[in-house]
């Protein structure tokens, strides 16, 4: 019997008053994934006032969601979307880019999707007062 992965992976960092944030999203999430996630994403966000947040969203190994887990993550952007500076959707099929500018609906920051970690890195560490 083959056991199937899945669930999010997150890593924090902080910086004087911003956040770097990576998630990477393997297999089919499940709302289960959602109900250990949330608590965890709610605390690392919880102090942020502002729109201090850069993430890097690796989708390289993301199949999708459940449709209860795809609320689940819909909750969780219009939550939290307005503390969100930038987001890097890294990926590797075309449903995922779409995914990318509809998700740009429900941040106030900018959101892109790339094919390439060091772009998308790069792009997260670019000054956004030098653009």
């Amino acid at each position: 019997m083959k056991t199937e992965r899945h669930g999010l992976s997150i890593g924090i960092e902080r910086s004087g008053d911003q956040f770097f944030l990576f998630f990477k999203a393997t297999g089919k999430l499940t709302h289960q994934d959602y109900k250990v996630i949330s608590p965890m994403l709610e605390s690392a966000v919880s102090s942020v006032k502002q729109p201090n947040i850069s993430a890097l969203i690796d989708t390289t190994e993301f199949e999708g969601w459940e449709l209860r887990a795809a609320w689940d993550d819909l909750t969780i952007t219009l939550k939290h979307g307005n503390q969100f500076n930038k987001i890097a959707i890294l990926g590797n099929k075309g449903w995922q880019e779409w995914f990318a500018k509809i998700s740009s609906w429900f941040v106030s920051g900018e959101v892109r999707f790339f094919d390439k970690a060091t772009d998308a890195l790069s792009w997260l560490d670019d000054n956004p007062s030098s653009q």
